[in-house]
């Protein structure tokens, strides 16, 4: 019974990063074979919006389901890290969809807030590659 729940958050994990790898190679191809820039945007915004979706529900599966194998220090360490990554992924996430995006899409000081955009999408991508790469290592941490 346990195995398969393992094996979910190993596969929300696996969604979470590649999902935001898949966006960075989506973007700019978007800006690149469209016939307009504001199509393109359009698009680009409504990629993103499913990609908060997608990374929101992905951590939230992870936060429900991983807990520590044992009450040794060692995996209470592993799960704690990797609940750390899980949490600051989702609250950037959130942050992207509801503080960031809206400014980017009124355009009001867009350099600046698509910077900000995609720095905080680098540093998600990055939390959601170690909560994988946590899940993929010794198993320290198991589901609930």
């Amino acid at each position: 019974m346990q195995n398969w729940r393992w094996h979910l958050c190993g596969l929300a994990a696996a969604l979470w990063w590649g999902s935001l790898t898949a966006l960075f190679i989506m973007a700019p191809l978007l800006f690149a074979y469209l016939p307009s820039h504001t199509l393109a945007g359009n698009t680009a915004a409504h990629l993103f919006t499913a990609q908060s979706w997608i990374s929101s529900v992905c951590a939230v599966l992870l936060l429900m389901l991983a807990r520590p194998a044992q009450t040794s220090p060692a995996s209470a360490h592993a799960s704690q890290t990797l609940l750390l990554f899980v949490i600051l992924g989702l609250l950037l996430a959130l942050l992207v969809q509801y503080a960031i995006a809206p400014r980017i899409v009124a355009r009001e000081h867009l350099a600046f807030w698509h910077t900000l955009g995609s720095l905080m999408l680098v540093a998600q991508w990055a939390c959601a590659l170690a909560a994988l790469w946590r899940l993929l290592g010794p198993r320290q941490i198991r589901p609930a």
